[in-house]
């Protein structure tokens, strides 16, 4: 597979992480939303088009909201299917989950 480039679009109350693979049009994406003053982010939905699917790029997104989690100091509380199936297969994440 092509490179995959992580991007974080933070706003007030919501925000995202893309995921660019070289050569695609098409993204990945996993949202937010902003809860307890930013101190929260509530994990609510990934997609991945289906031309991405199975090569692991949900995982890298859910990597980079944990690895920005740690170095940034906020809590991730998460809601979408995915990534509460991730954090059940990571226990090595519990610091950052809210």
């Amino acid at each position: 597979m092509s490179n995959v480039t992580i991007t974080r679009q933070d706003g007030e109350s919501r925000g995202a992480y893309h995921a660019e693979v070289d050569g695609r049009e098409t993204q990945a994406e996993l949202t937010y939303r902003k809860d307890d003053g930013g101190k929260v982010l509530v994990a609510d939905h990934t997609f991945v088009p289906g031309d991405l699917r199975g090569k692991g790029i949900a995982g890298k997104l859910v990597d980079a909201l944990v690895t920005d989690a740690r170095k940034e100091g906020f809590k991730v509380k998460p809601v979408c299917s995915y990534v509460v199936a991730a954090f059940r297969r990571h226990p090595d994440w519990s610091d950052v989950e809210a």
